[in-house]
């Protein structure tokens, strides 16, 4: 048997103990986890310092390299979202939709673990134990393959969390890191079957392309965020400034982040020069439509790749349209059925955009980058599923389960 073979069958064994697991077992397992990241805090900045020299030497973009990094503060961050996990209500054992039949049957579904969760994830090695997190909690184990670039934070992340696990006299196998970075390695475990109940990619549209046309394993899909917002002729301008603001720069390497700018045409004579200055003292470039370059000199003309970029950088693109309906059209065009916004005071505008906007997250006077596991009040999230299977949005607790049908019948036998 080989190494990732190995890796499967481990997973698979843990998988038959931690499903059984009752509620205080589980939230033990996660407290100490949590202890042990606190203590042994001072290893992984060590460890992860590694990971941040050779993505600096590589030349990687900076809001990457911060999506990379750890700081104490993340690292408390990390440590409290296991706690937080650990404080949620367990979904395991619910009974829901419980019927009787004509016949007496007592039929209803008991929510169960999903078995072996995969994970494959570029960057942010918060997701580590963000993951082991809720898959521990639901019941499950999992194997996470993180990126090469996060080799050394994503080792001694799952060392620490193993440590506490053992110090519990819990499976450390709930959770196992594929090590090996070579592609033919994460090649072989989508496609364990055998092995993995469930695949979910989390990074850009290459590696979640790549997993989802190559996986034997069913896979939920998590999407690339290129979110909008939109800019209606009724909105507060203050607002929608300070909104922008928020949604592209205060983490623009993350998915959720404002990726794309779109103006009523009647406003945006004086929207568009508000937004350029406070975004160009934030040092963004925006690459705008004619009628934007018009209005402001500053902003680089954009072309019809544009539309379509998720940036992940200091970058925005920025359309004028002439109506909602317009709007609309164009960011269900091409968005990636993410997060998307509407700023406005007008209720009946807000509505139809909440209506016909096709995304996971659709928001009115709010910044996109609330889509987000522990905003939503999940405690942490596996991903943000762009999907329309089993799971959309956040992917919390829940969705890191199935059901069974429990039916409890009297003799009844069928006619």
């Amino acid at each position: 048997m080989g190494y990732v073979q190995e890796i499967g069958r481990k997973a698979k064994e843990a998988s038959k103990k931690v499903q059984f697991f009752g509620q205080s077992e589980k939230n033990e397992g996660l407290e100490a986890v949590a202890r042990e990241l606190r203590q042994q805090m001072g290893y992984l900045l060590v460890e992860n310092d590694k990971d941040v020299k050779n993505a600096r030497a590589a030349g990687m973009k900076p809001a990457l390299i911060d999506r990379l990094l750890l700081t104490s503060q993340r690292i408390q961050a990390m440590s409290e979202g296991l706690e937080q996990i650990a404080m949620l209500e367990d979904p395991v054992g619910q009974m829901e939709r419980v019927k009787i039949r004509p016949n007496g049957l007592q039929i209803g579904q008991r929510r169960v673990p999903l078995g072996v969760v995969g994970i494959i994830y570029e960057s942010r090695p918060n997701v580590t134990a963000d993951a082991f997190g809720l898959c521990f909690k639901t019941g499950n184990s999992v194997i996470l393959r993180g990126g090469s670039d996060a080799i050394h934070s994503n080792k001694a992340i799952v060392k620490v969390i193993r440590d506490g696990l053992a110090k519990e006299k819990l499976p450390a196998d709930a959770v196992l890191l594929l090590e090996d970075t070579d592609r033919a390695a994460v090649t072989e475990m989508m496609r364990m079957k055998e092995y993995i109940d469930v695949l979910i990619p989390r990074g850009g549209a290459g590696l979640i392309a790549s997993v989802v046309e190559n996986s034997t394993v069913p896979v939920i899909e998590t999407g690339t965020g290129n979110c909008h917002i939109f800019v209606d002729e009724s909105a507060d301008l203050k607002m929608a400034v300070d909104i922008i603001e928020n949604a592209k720069t205060q983490r623009p390497g993350v998915c959720n982040a404002c990726e794309s700018i779109v103006v009523h045409s009647s406003i945006a004579d004086k929207a568009v020069p508000l937004i350029y200055e406070r975004l160009h003292q934030k040092q963004v470039e925006i690459r705008g439509d004619e009628r934007a370059v018009a209005i402001e000199a500053g902003i680089v003309p954009a072309d019809e790749e544009d539309w379509g970029t998720e940036y992940l950088d200091a970058i925005l693109s920025l359309k004028i349209v002439d109506t909602i309906e317009e709007a609309i059209e164009h960011i269900n065009k091409y968005n990636t059925g993410h997060s998307e916004a509407i700023i406005t005071k007008d209720h009946d505008n807000a509505l139809k955009f909440q209506n016909e906007i096709d995304a996971a997250a659709v928001y009115v006077n709010a910044s996109t980058r609330f889509t987000d596991g522990h905003e939503f009040g999940f405690g942490a999230e596996i991903g943000i599923s762009t999907q329309k299977l089993h799971a959309r949005g956040p992917m919390g607790l829940e969705a890191l389960t199935t059901v069974k049908y429990i039916i409890s019948g009297n003799g009844q036998t069928r006619p």
